[in-house]
């Protein structure tokens, strides 16, 4: 199993519910994808950016279908605009 996880931080807080909105829409777009979550940031509680999506893939393979998936990178496109900046780790579990 892979885990995939991306931090964006937005140029506009506010902009968060359609960047979660954006990423709900990629669930199950693969064979392979076992889990996918979105969280926005919850005021009053510790937190260096204001989107996470968390995922895991059965393996590398299932990531690399999804990563240029046609829908997949319009939604990164659609993103892009309103990232200020994002962090990406991917590990084995």
């Amino acid at each position: 199993m892979l885990r995939h996880i991306v931090m964006f931080n937005l140029k506009r807080a506010e902009d968060a519910p359609k960047v979660k909105a954006l990423l709900d829409s990629c669930k199950d777009l693969v064979p392979g994808m076992h889990e996918f979550e979105v969280g926005i940031k919850t005021e009053g509680l510790e937190a260096n950016a204001d989107v996470v999506l968390v995922s895991t893939f059965v393996d590398a393979g299932a990531l690399a279908a999804y990563q240029p998936h046609p829908h997949h990178q319009g939604v990164v496109a659609q993103i892009r605009e309103m990232a200020a900046g994002r962090h990406v780790v991917d590990y084995l579990i």
